[in-house]
């Protein structure tokens, strides 16, 4: 179903900065429930995961709802992680990506609900959000890309924007530095909840927050100067708008927001003009995803195949052991098929 990738708008009013539950009680409620004194995490999925274990350290533990290499948008809440939750001090999820998630955390009595779309902007791509706003319309085109007269309307970068009728584009972490921002929310939320592990919060939040920052670094500096002036990559669906959107590229997307939903003819038709006028090289597929569709329109179009990855869970298939790791591959293939000077 469509909606499983939607984030209702009412999800994303303008939060508290830290998007949390308050805790009446002090510490020692949460650290009741622990023998070894830990803040006991749900992380709904990988993203978050890596978020709580960076942050927590030694002082959480963490348990996770997605099994690594499950599509985090299939998954249906057990009656055992149902008990997880309720037995937890704390819940980590990402609003609207996961509905039994949402559902799940919104009946449990848990103190502290972390809600990662709270504590970053997940505005529409274009005008209001900065960046490179002035570089793409709401389609994508701009002076960046060609004028019409270049292209013609058939070529129209419709795969640019991730709004979709009542939701927004959840794949916020993608962008290191909305990650960021997140990381920060999350920390002020660990030490809200576990005071007496502040120093050890704020010390291994400022630590994740200076890795993230280098790797924007990396992606600014990386994807600066490309063989490619349009800077149009093809990928199976559209997880990349906030990527794209930060390093002035332009995602098109075979199957849209849904990986499981079919491209039409027309769509692949489109696609396949716009590679050829854009000098795309690449059909980029991911590895939770079936690279089929890409596959056979790399073939019929002549272009390459390569992994972009969306780090929704990490497998052996993996190109990196975590999220930087993963992200550092992401940039090196973008890199390839763009031709970085």
């Amino acid at each position: 179903m469509n909606v499983r990738r939607l984030i209702p708008t009412a999800a994303l009013a303008t939060a508290t900065v830290l998007g949390v539950t308050a805790l009446s009680g002090c510490s020692s409620d949460a650290a009741d429930k622990n023998a070894e004194g830990k803040l006991d995490v749900v992380a709904s999925f990988y993203p978050m995961e890596f978020l709580a274990k960076e942050i927590g350290g030694d002082d959480v533990e963490v348990t996770t709802l997605t099994e690594p290499g499950q599509e985090p948008h299939d998954l249906e809440i057990s009656a055992k992680q149902t008990a997880q939750l309720e037995n937890a001090d704390a819940a980590l999820f990402l609003k609207g990506l996961q509905p039994s998630v949402d559902e799940a955390i919104g009946q449990s009595g848990i103190k502290t609900k972390i809600d990662a779309a709270s504590l970053t902007s997940m505005e529409k791509h274009g005008n209001e959000v900065g960046g490179h706003a002035d570089e793409h319309d709401e389609h994508g085109e701009g002076d960046e890309h060609g004028s019409e007269e270049e292209h013609g309307d058939e070529h129209g970068h419709e795969g640019h924007t991730h709004e979709t009728p009542g939701g927004k584009d959840p794949h916020i972490w993608l962008d290191p530095v909305r990650y960021a921002e997140v990381a920060e929310g999350v920390g002020k939320a660990f030490a809200k909840a576990d005071p007496d592990h502040r120093a050890t919060y704020e010390k291994n939040t400022a630590a994740l927050v200076k890795k993230l920052k280098g790797l924007d670094t990396d992606f600014k500096n990386g994807l600066k100067d490309t063989a490619s002036k349009a800077k149009v990559f093809i990928t199976t669906h559209a997880a990349f708008g906030y990527l794209a959107e930060r390093y002035g590229l332009t995602e098109e997307a075979i199957s849209g927001l849904d990986p499981e939903s079919e491209p039409s003819a027309n769509r692949v038709k489109d696609l396949q003009e716009m590679a050829k006028a854009d000098d795309v090289t690449t059909v980029f597929y991911e590895t939770l995803v079936s690279d089929k569709t890409a596959k056979t329109l790399a073939k019929d179009a002549k272009l390459k195949t390569d992994v972009l990855d969306p780090i929704e869970g990490i497998t052996k298939k993996s190109r990196g052991d975590d999220y930087i790791e993963v992200m550092r591959s992401n940039l090196a293939a973008l890199q390839k098929s763009l031709g970085a000077k």
